[in-house]
């Protein structure tokens, strides 16, 4: 079975480096700021969920502390600051995050951090905090930030992840190294599943899919088959959703419309479908998301005018941004079932 902690896998030695898949280039950034002693006093890791963005912080915060490199930029994963940090359990690690599922980075939090960061280093070199998903912080907690940030306290570095800048305050943005991360290509990340997590091929080919080409994604829904079965039930709820009438639509919404987080991955699930209907019915050569609903993507687009799944990639991107908007669910999915062309 795989283990993840801390988003690095476990169960595999691979060469001396930060264990990560992909982002080579960012690794090699961080690498020289610690050997050539200029690190940032603030970093911002930018990207789609999954994609790595949390397990190259920890990475960075474990060669910035390890008490056994074997040269400036590497860290052992052997003592015991490595070996805590990547738990997120090490003393001098602050990891600040939503306290519930849903739910945002408060003020209160920050106060606490900003507190913490006070004190002196109690066994590492630096003291660091970890802000995870710092998109959900509300303004309160973003503007308390900014005076960390303009007037970071010495022996400290400030790690922030989020899904853009632009779901940030410029003023933090501008206050810190931006890396923006992007996925790999979909075939090595294959190969990666197959060859380093020894995942079955066909598991792997659809995982790698599916992800969009995030490892952290894919190996999640390795370990969790309750995602995958929770995915395959929002494709078949569309499925049965694109043929029915206005009635048989709005009648599903109430069940559909209960929860923000699980109403997001739904319709993200819909887009990558939608999407994945456009590709095929427009004739084009990229490959469909959606690997096991090849046969009935097929189906549906085969003479299907390009302009409808077309409609249908609008009104679910311009949900998704309603949504985060903080739209009223039931109104929002009513409006996008509305609005979602009738397809057979």
């Amino acid at each position: 079975a795989l283990t993840v902690a801390s988003g690095v896998p476990l169960g595999y030695n691979p060469p001396m480096s930060w264990n990560l898949l992909g982002h080579t280039w960012a690794e090699n950034l961080l690498r020289t700021h610690i050997a050539n002693n200029e690190a940032r006093h603030a970093y911002l890791f930018t990207g789609a969920p999954g994609v790595g963005r949390r397990s190259l912080a920890l990475a960075f915060a474990s060669a910035l502390n390890c008490t056994q490199p074997q040269q400036p930029g590497d860290y052992c994963e052997n003592c015991r600051i490595c070996r805590h940090t990547q738990r997120m359990q090490l003393p001098d690690l602050s990891v600040v995050a939503p306290e519930s599922e849903g739910g945002s980075i408060k003020v209160a939090q920050v106060r606490e951090l900003q507190r913490a960061l006070s004190l002196t280093p109690y066994e590492a070199r630096y003291r660091v905090a970890l802000l995870l998903n710092f998109q959900l912080a509300n303004a309160s907690a973003q503007n308390a930030l900014l005076k960390t940030l303009e007037e970071a306290p010495e022996k400290v570095i400030l790690l922030l992840t989020a899904d853009a800048a632009d779901s940030l305050l410029p003023t933090i943005v501008s206050r810190c190294e931006v890396l923006r991360l992007r996925p790999l290509a979909v075939e090595a990340l294959e190969d990666a599943l197959l060859n380093r997590w020894q995942l079955a091929p066909q598991q792997a080919r659809l995982l790698a899919h599916l992800s969009s080409g995030r490892p952290g994604m894919a190996l999640q829904m390795a370990q969790d088959q309750h995602l995958l079965e929770k995915r395959a039930a929002w494709v078949q709820e569309l499925l049965r959703l694109l043929p029915a009438n206005r009635y048989e639509r709005f009648s599903a919404c109430e069940a559909l419309a209960r929860n923000r987080d699980q109403l997001r991955l739904m319709l993200q699930v819909w887009l990558s479908f939608a999407r994945d209907l456009l590709l095929t019915a427009s004739g084009s050569s990229e490959k469909i998301v959606n690997q096991d609903q090849l046969a009935e993507i097929e189906r549906i687009a085969g003479g299907l005018p390009t302009r409808r799944p077309l409609e249908m990639v609008n009104t679910l991107i311009t949900s998704l941004e309603n949504l985060e908007a903080n739209a009223n669910l039931r109104l929002l999915l009513d409006n996008t079932l509305l609005k979602i062309p009738q397809i057979n």
